[in-house]
């Protein structure tokens, strides 16, 4: 069953650009899915219209039964709640702890404080960081302060993951770290759409979108390559 659907999906920006030209897809739930593809592709646009952050210009897009031609002020916080999303920029704030912004979705949702401190120590555990819940920031590697950014994304339990390039400012080995967790997170049931242009990373993907100009050109899935 798709819990992402795009039919005919177009976005274009002022100035007649295309990001996105007539794109269909289903994402079913539960899978691993990579963008791959060079930068200009159309990954991050991608990912941005499932998050709400842009609206398609043309075709239809549902997410989690939700037309986001529809989605306003008033239900996108909803949808948002079903959403984890990761970006290159952690966008931490550097004057609060790391566990205050963990915490942050909760408190935004209506959680008292103290569900919220503690769910948010419960995600800083299972990423590793624990021990780093009331440092600042700035005293992280940008390696722990990603997986920071995954714990803020998973501590409302999302049930999507939407990822823009988690792992392009990290060595090898954090990088690795960083993939290995959110192939754990999708082994426990939740959908994950990763953009990358890393092709190291792309094993263990149920399926690789290729785009290229906005357009899907392939999709490869379980060692088998199907032309779009």
């Amino acid at each position: 069953m798709a819990i992402i659907s795009f039919s005919h999906v177009s976005k274009k920006y002022p100035g007649d650009i295309t990001a996105l030209s007539e794109l269909s897809l289903d994402i079913r739930e539960g899978e691993l899915i990579f963008l791959a593809g060079p930068s200009g592709a159309g990954k991050s646009t991608l990912l941005k219209l499932i998050a709400g952050i842009e609206r398609p210009s043309g075709g239809t897009l549902q997410v989690s039964g939700q037309d986001m031609r529809k989605v306003n002020r008033t239900t996108l916080p909803f949808l948002r709640r079903k959403l984890g999303l990761i970006l290159q920029q952690h966008r931490l704030l550097n004057d609060r702890t790391v566990l205050a912004n963990v915490m942050m979705p909760l408190i935004v949702s209506g959680a008292d404080l103290r569900e919220a401190s503690e769910r948010a120590q419960v995600a800083l555990e299972r990423v590793g960081l624990g021990d780093k819940a009331r440092a600042l920031p700035v005293a992280l590697s940008g390696g722990e302060q990603q997986r920071v950014s995954i714990a803020r994304a998973i501590v409302h339990k999302p049930r999507i993951i939407l990822a823009d390039e988690p792992t392009a400012n990290l060595d090898r080995d954090s990088g690795k770290l960083v993939t290995d967790m959110l192939s754990a997170f999708n082994a426990a049931g939740v959908t994950c759409v990763i953009s990358t242009h890393d092709e190291r990373l792309l094993q263990g993907a149920d399926r690789v979108v290729q785009l290229s100009h906005g357009r899907i050109i392939a999709v490869q899935s379980a060692g088998s390559e199907v032309g779009v």
